[in-house]
């Protein structure tokens, strides 16, 4: 069994910047994928960013330029920093961690950017 702890979320305005951060803990194995993804109210759940275990990262379009993915040297523990942002990243972010075929799910943590 594999557990994701989310964190870093709230309120923030337009323009500002938030770092969310993902401790994965429990049954991992050395290869495997961990990603952000994001869904707002009425909205289906959409990837954001991605990384594997070797390092190689995924961005959706939306986020380009603006987020960056990041692990820690043992991948137990993944960031994503969060840039200039807009209203319409507002959503319950939630973490996940692919390996062997199967994708555990954080609890997510909420996002606001609003004035």
């Amino acid at each position: 069994q594999v557990q994701l702890v989310e964190s870093g979320g709230g309120l923030v305005q337009p323009g500002g910047s938030l770092r969310l951060s993902c401790v994965a803990s429990g049954s991992i194995f050395s290869i495997y994928t961990m990603g952000w993804y994001r869904q707002a109210p009425g909205k289906q759940r959409e990837l954001v960013a991605a990384i594997t275990r070797g390092g190689r990262t995924n961005y959706a379009d939306f986020v380009k330029d603006r987020f960056t993915i990041s692990g820690d040297n043992a991948m137990k523990t993944v960031y994503l920093q969060m840039n200039s942002l807009k209203p319409e990243d507002t959503a319950v972010y939630y973490c996940n961690l692919g390996q062997l075929g199967v994708v555990y799910w954080g609890q997510g943590t909420q996002v606001t950017v609003s004035s």
